[in-house]
């Protein structure tokens, strides 16, 4: 339990970095950058990617579309958590979740039992009051939590197929997406220094190193959870989602002041509601 609540705790923390640099005059991009750069570190230190493994037989064509959404998916998150705040964008990533049950049902042909359909049915409301808002100012930008919600569901789904081919290591495929995440992240930086003349600086390199560290550390307790609880995944699953839901929200209306309406509280109360009976299902599954 212990390693659940560390990865929790990990994610929320990403968030409230982000929340927090908005006060400063950093690049989004140059952090996110960054963030890579302590990402492939720490995964090459703690998971000893064993790149004897890979081949061209290797699943490439998941891992080029992972290596351009995950940096451009970050910024997106930073956008969001700055125009919408980590509550309603901690929800949009949680929920995201329903993207690939959609796709399983769709393009993979599985079977819906009733506990998802359930799921789907509060789901959608769930998502459509949390971000919901009456300030005309902002009324557009829920544009970025949803493309939050679409780009994590894919890159779940991506992520999923990956674990399907079981010829190297997860591990080893999580370092190789990561270098490609770098590689696309720092080609865009160059970019922007040489077109738009921006500059490199210490105080992206400092949020970059953070949010690198907390967002490997928030994948290697997740893992990790996941082996201490190997006989009942779902547990790690429900535990995760609804964790980062309560606890984002609780940081962001009591450390942030977001204001929240009361459609939005429905809305997350809902979006729980839908992870539980999604938890349900799995269970039901085996």
């Amino acid at each position: 339990m212990l390693y659940l609540i560390l990865s929790i705790i990990c994610s929320v923390t990403v968030g409230v970095l982000f929340k927090t640099a908005k006060n400063y005059p950093v690049n989004i991009s140059q952090i996110v950058a960054w963030n890579y750069v302590f990402a492939v570190g720490l995964c090459y230190q703690f998971f000893k990617p064993d790149m004897g493994t890979v081949d061209s037989n290797a699943t490439w064509h998941i891992y080029i579309p992972l290596a351009v959404l995950l940096p451009s998916i970050f910024i997106f998150l930073a956008l969001s958590i700055k125009h919408m705040g980590i509550v309603k964008t901690d929800a949009a990533q949680r929920l995201s979740l329903f993207i690939p049950i959609l796709a399983a049902y769709f393009i993979f042909k599985e079977s819906f039992n009733t506990y998802k359909i359930i799921a789907l049915l509060i789901g959608f409301p769930a998502i459509a009051l949390i971000l919901s808002k009456k300030d005309n100012n902002t009324a557009s930008k829920w544009f970025y939590p949803a493309i939050v919600l679409l780009g994590f569901g894919i890159v779940d789904i991506l992520f999923k197929q990956i674990a399907l081919h079981n010829t190297m290591p997860y591990t080893t495929s999580l370092f190789i997406v990561f270098c490609g995440a770098l590689a696309v992240a720092w080609l865009y930086v160059f970019f922007k220094l040489i077109v738009s003349k921006e500059k490199l600086s210490l105080m992206n390199l400092a949020f970059g190193a953070l949010v690198g560290i907390f967002n490997f550390c928030n994948i290697l307790f997740y893992l990790k959870a996941h082996k201490a609880f190997s006989e009942n995944p779902s547990t790690v699953f429900a535990g995760m989602n609804m964790g980062v839901i309560v606890l984002g929200s609780l940081v962001g209306i009591l450390f942030f002041k977001e204001k929240m309406s009361k459609l939005n509280y429905v809305g997350l109360v809902l979006a729980l509601f839908a992870i539980f009976f999604i938890t349900l299902s799995q269970f039901q599954a085996h």
